[in-house]
């Protein structure tokens, strides 16, 4: 099993536009973060976990074009609207690239991107989509679990795999942890965790939390993502203790 990590940043990325890097260096190239995104490859497949506005450059930083299916977290800007990107992964696969979603997440998707599940006049649909009724799927090498959580108004999807004795977490636009989220991610091996900054946020999840988080579940090694322009990566890797660290665009992690 191993996962890269496409895209670190928030919504506004590093540095925002304005050349904004706040209390980041901008000599330090690994404070430049697009948006948050990884891939999983397991038993010759690769999922794509949300497709934010950067995922072309990103994919091409990677090098990689072979996605054989993709889930979304939950339907803001920053983790779709490189929506039509999938249109060439598709071309890539010669058939339409399946998207898994929970029911409320697709809706709002389908509204805004009909051409992409209906088609168009001149272009054929570019989408399979599946809702994800269940907690539960088998995939690649081994199984992958999910549960809802609180993001501000809304919910995102927290996503657990396990292969043989392994296990990932990715916990992506989160606020609180909840007693399902924390039955599932303990003791997980990896967890690339949300953690906008170092205050509490209305919708994201900050420093102290997370790590106080870390330490009750027991989770091997923890990454922190979705960093905005107050995480400068050389102060954490400084301050962090030795099971934690800050992400950084094009990280592959192998678990």
């Amino acid at each position: 099993m191993k996962v890269r990590v496409l895209g670190c940043g928030t919504s506004s990325g590093v540095p925002r536009i304005g050349n904004d890097w706040g209390r980041c260096d901008p000599n330090e190239p690994r404070n430049r973060r697009t948006r948050s995104s990884i891939l999983i490859d397991s038993g010759g497949e690769t999922l794509l976990v949300d497709c934010g506005p950067d995922l072309r450059q990103q994919l091409l930083d990677a090098g990689r074009a072979d996605i054989d299916a993709s889930i979304i977290t939950h339907d803001h800007a920053d983790h779709t609207h490189g929506i039509d990107d999938l249109r060439q992964l598709a071309r890539v696969a010669g058939r339409k690239m399946p998207l898994w979603a929970r029911a409320q997440t697709m809706a709002g998707l389908e509204s805004r991107f009909s051409y992409a599940f209906s088609g168009h006049r001149y272009y054929d649909a570019i989408l399979a989509p599946e809702i994800l009724e269940t907690n539960d799927r088998a995939w690649g090498g081994g199984r992958l679990r999910f549960v809802d959580q609180p993001h501000g108004g809304i919910t995102s999807l927290g996503i657990r795999f396990d292969q043989d004795d392994r296990s990932l977490v990715y916990a992506i636009d989160f606020h609180d942890l909840t007693e399902d989220m924390a039955s599932l991610y303990a003791g997980a091996d990896v967890w690339i965790c949300d953690c906008l900054g170092l205050k509490p946020h209305p919708t994201h999840a900050h420093l102290d939390a997370v790590l106080g988080w870390a330490r009750e579940l027991e989770v091997g090694q923890l990454w922190l993502t979705h960093l905005d322009i107050v995480m400068d990566y050389n102060h954490l890797k400084q301050t962090l203790p030795d099971w934690a660290a800050p992400a950084h665009d094009g990280l592959e992690i192998e678990i």
